[in-house]
């Protein structure tokens, strides 16, 4: 399976990247284990996560699911085939966000000890604080690549301004680049990525790794009334799709996807792996069938009519 370089950076990453926020939620450790060998046995080299997850369940404090990743590292030996990446900054439990240097600086050690490592291949900043000055963040990314505790950053869910501003910071200041972006983008969430974020992306040479590729599990098709959303746990964040625009763009990937004989998935997955901006998208599976659907997206090609009826349907 080829990879794909991470923007300027020399860390690579396979053509999907798993997305770790199902471990210690939807799947426990053992069921955890398994999709992470099967994920491997597919030739799928690279693991999203964070700090953060996953806090969201009740009697969990965050770290879960960077746990479950480390044990499975130490106990398969599994840890010079993988590129981990995990983020730093979200809400802990404290009422806020937060990228100082001096938070960073100790939470990472946190993040090390969960995952059974000395180092971690992409260090994300998560969510912005809105204060910490983009300098000090940076200076703290670069005590820790001069550590050899990380190897290249990235940020997500960055405004563009904050992430200009830590980009020149970069090069008037001799401060680490980051090396990747991560926004949500998928065929229902585009405008804001594509008219703010693309540009920035594309003219530092970020590598760009969407995440909530599947619109949180809408675009497999599995949601299409009110009714398929009861007593689901992913209710509130699809929703919202599902209006004319979601219900056009769900019948044109039944219909690609009938004619390719893959699963919805494996279509919104392709999309998005065809657009040049994007490296590598990011996906959660907790079934063998999802991760098939993985397999089918890597191996398919969308033609140029499949394409361009996707992206004229998923217009907001």
């Amino acid at each position: 399976m080829k990879s794909l370089q991470l923007g300027t950076s020399k860390l690579k990453a396979s053509p999907i990247i798993f997305g770790g926020n199902v471990f210690g939620w939807t799947l426990n450790e053992r069921e955890s284990f398994q999709i992470l060998d099967e994920m491997l046995d597919r030739g799928i080299t690279m693991i999203d996560t964070a700090d953060v997850y996953s806090r969201w369940v009740d009697g969990n404090e965050g770290g879960e699911s960077e746990r479950i990743i480390g044990k499975w590292l130490k106990e398969r030996k599994t840890r010079h085939h993988i590129t981990l990446a995990t983020k730093v900054g979200a809400d802990m439990g404290k009422g806020s966000r937060n990228i100082s240097k001096k938070y960073i600086l100790d939470r990472v050690e946190d993040s090390l000890k969960r995952l059974h490592t000395d180092y971690i291949d992409l260090y994300f900043t998560h969510w912005d604080d809105d204060k910490t000055p983009v300098n000090e963040t940076l200076e703290a990314y670069q005590q820790l690549i001069q550590q050899g505790k990380v190897r290249v950053v990235g940020a997500s869910n960055l405004s563009p301004k904050r992430l200009k501003d830590s980009l020149n910071a970069s090069a008037e200041s001799d401060l680490p680049k980051y090396q990747v972006f991560q926004p949500e983008y998928n065929l229902m969430s585009r405008k804001h990525f594509e008219e703010k974020i693309r540009p920035i992306c594309k003219k530092h040479q970020l590598g760009v790794t969407p995440y909530f590729s599947l619109a949180s599990g809408f675009l497999t098709g599995k949601y299409r009334s009110e009714k398929d959303m009861q007593d689901s746990s992913r209710k509130d964040f699809v929703e919202k799709y599902l209006n004319r625009t979601g219900l056009q763009v769900l019948n044109a990937l039944d219909e690609i996807s009938e004619n390719h004989q893959v699963d919805n998935a494996a279509v919104a997955l392709r999309w998005l792996m065809q657009k040049d901006i994007v490296t590598a998208p990011i996906a959660s599976a907790t079934k063998s069938k999802h991760l098939e659907s993985f397999t089918e997206a890597i191996e398919m090609e969308l033609s140029a009519k499949e394409m361009n009826q996707l992206d004229e349907l998923s217009k907001l």
